[in-house]
């Protein structure tokens, strides 16, 4: 590595003199270890004019190289390579030179050819809070040294060559939010420590020779993508929290039935269980479900009648049906003559002809001999019944539910030792655990609220390209209100509709549970006296831990608040009735926000000016006092 040592000393003195006074400086043995990484790289993408003048902290970033800093040393290093390394390139010293910047927050190595184990010294690195190693050759066993990084929130080690079985250790870092191990050569069974990871949002494993079981994945609650493609698990269905945005299992070894429990997750957005052996009945109400816009379930055993007048969610663009024992009808809504939407069926044995359909004795005799399949253990044997059961009699649930409920109903009138019971969550958590009971006894409470926020069109996630089209790119002309942490900006959804959209920053300190928590706590409040959250969208980006966003959707009111007609125009002044039925629509409001969910929302700090009236003078509350997601904000129309 060449040094201005042939330069004068004064002329040397005079110019780290002006470097200081110019820009801060990385400390030097930072700078010196960056030359070092320039040479050992040694190709021109990268950067052939370093050397001991250069101000890293503020060279520009180009599509090979970013550099960030913070007081004075390098916290994220960003290279992409387009080559192959120099010849006698050693994997090793350059990862011992990548370990000597202690204050590294972000460290993306792609597509730069390295090849051999991934060095141990990468856990060196305390600070580290985002890895990406991905496109390159590295091979063996995941180093153990990971384990030692606690602050690490995303590891990306796809299109590599690992092998070995994923490590234990990664159920105990602590704030992991996005695993991601992609086409690799990794095998053995999934170890029960990743129920742990109860911050894990992206969990992908696709492409590799992973088999076994799925760990029951109930208790993680923010999991919301999980990829498991071109593996070997089986036979369950695995255990979900029902959050899950993205559910991929395709081409895998699962050969029971599904839970009929999964029409009750309301944010998933793509499934595809094709090219298992999924067996039982197909779940119609899945074609209908917001906001499904992706459904695959070719190449299984599935079973059920179909019919013309089944509905279908609009944005439902992709559907294959195709290789399963359906009959029936094609639903109408499945219209193959329309340009937005792919829908395949062929192999069943529907009546529509279109596409090549069996005959209607093949699916019969298929799925009888599906229910008879003899298993070799008792407990697999236990299964096949269930799932012949609820091939069979899948009616029969539905009256059984009916006949509980009257049977309790009549039991609550006539039981003199009855018991009062609490009131019930609108939005019940974790279906799988509630007393099954108390869930039918309190039923009619249940349906009784939810009708307070009919009105409204089913809380749900947004993408942040439906945003951005509604905002025209949030357009300054758009823009509503500003203050030192959020935006609030009007937007027209697709359907017509206006919206009311808050975008707020977020800090890296904020956990994904407070996420969670703020997320759940708004989706309860839907009344006819509230300004109502509609969704919510997260802009993360994988790369920089800094910052990200979240947008909140809420319903439009355009009218004014109360102030405007108490002490505003005089023609539309309240006359005294009206003003009574606004104090009235302030108290119901009031009092949904402290009984009507669980736990309630008080103390509210409403002012005159958080009383919005619509084009009928409906009372809308716009300000609930909300635990909020940024530092020293406050929550505004």
């Amino acid at each position: 590595m060449a040094k201005p040592v042939h330069y004068p000393c004064y002329l040397h003195l005079l110019f780290l003199i002006l470097s200081f006074h110019r820009s801060s400086q990385l400390q030097p043995f930072q700078s010196q270890s960056l030359l070092r990484i320039q040479q050992l790289l040694n190709y021109p993408s990268f950067s052939t004019s370093f050397d001991n003048t250069t101000d890293f902290c503020n060279i520009e970033p180009t599509p090979s190289l970013t550099l960030l800093c913070y007081e004075d040393n390098i916290t994220q290093l960003h290279i992409v390579g387009n080559t192959g390394v120099p010849p006698n390139f050693s994997t090793d010293y350059f990862f011992a030179t990548v370990a000597s910047l202690s204050s590294l927050k972000v460290l993306s190595l792609v597509s730069l050819g390295f090849s051999g184990p991934l060095p141990e010294s990468i856990g060196q690195l305390s600070s580290l809070e985002i890895l990406n190693a991905s496109s390159n050759y590295f091979s063996g066993s995941i180093p153990a040294s990971l384990s030692s990084l606690k602050s690490l929130q995303t590891l990306i080690l796809d299109h590599n060559k690992f092998s070995g079985e994923v490590p234990g250790w990664v159920g105990f870092l602590p704030v992991l939010a996005v695993l991601s191990l992609k086409n690799n050569s990794l095998s053995g069974y999934l170890p029960n420590s990743l129920t742990r990871l109860e911050s894990l949002r992206i969990f992908s494993l696709s492409k590799n020779h992973l088999s076994g079981q799925v760990p029951d994945l109930h208790n993680l609650t923010n999991l919301q993508v999980l990829e498991l493609e071109d593996n070997h698990f089986g036979p369950d269905f695995p255990g979900l929290h029902n959050k899950v945005v993205t559910l991929v299992l395709r081409n895998n070894s699962f050969h029971s039935g599904i839970p009929a429990d999964l029409v009750t997750y309301h944010q998933l957005q793509k499934l595809d269980l094709s090219f298992n052996g999924f067996v039982g009945p197909f779940l119609p109400s899945l074609l209908s479900s917001p906001p499904m816009n992706y459904l695959d379930i070719s190449h299984n055993k599935f079973t059920g009648m179909l019919f013309e007048n089944m509905s279908c969610h609009a944005e439902l663009a992709y559907v294959d049906l195709s290789s399963n024992l359906l009959t029936g009808e094609l639903p109408t809504c499945l219209n193959l003559s329309s340009e937005s939407r792919t829908v395949l069926y062929a192999r069943n044995c529907l009546s529509n002809k279109e596409q090549e359909q069996h005959p209607f004795n093949f699916c019969h005799n298929e799925a009888l001999a599906v229910k008879i399949l003899p298993r070799d253990d008792v407990k697999h044997q236990r299964h096949d019944k269930e799932v012949l059961a609820s091939s069979t009699m899948g009616g029969v649930v539905g009256g059984i539910a009916i006949v509980g409920l009257v049977f309790l109903f009549v039991k609550r009138v006539y039981s003199k030792d009855d018991v009062k019971k609490p009131q019930t969550r609108i939005l019940v958590k974790n279906l799988s655990s509630v007393n099954t009971v108390k869930l039918l006894s309190d039923a009619r409470h249940i349906s009784q609220t939810m009708k307070l926020g009919a009105s409204l069109p089913n809380y749900r996630t947004f993408s942040l390209e439906e945003l951005k089209e509604a905002t025209n790119n949030f357009d300054a002309s758009n823009l509503l209100s500003e203050d030192s942490s959020s935006q609030m900006y009007k937007g027209k959804l697709n359907d017509g509709s206006l919206v009311a959209i808050r975008s707020s920053k977020v800090r890296k300190k904020i956990s994904q549970r407070t996420f969670t928590h703020h997320i759940e706590l708004i989706s309860k409040l839907r009344h006819n006296h509230l300004i109502s959250a509609l969704g919510h969208c997260f802009d993360c980006c994988q790369d920089d831990s800094s910052t990200s966003r979240i947008f909140n959707i809420f319903e439009f009111v355009p009218n004014g608040t109360l102030r405007d007609y108490i002490s505003g125009i005089p023609e539309n002044k309240l006359k005294w009735p009206q003003r009574i039925g606004v104090a009235i629509g302030v108290a119901r409001g009031i009092q949904f926000l402290h009984t009507g969910i669980v736990p309630g929302v008080f103390p509210n700090n409403l002012k005159i000016t958080d009383v919005l009236l619509d084009h009928d003078l409906l009372v809308k509350l716009c300000s609930y006092n909300l635990p909020l997601l940024t530092e020293g904000s406050v929550m505004t129309r």
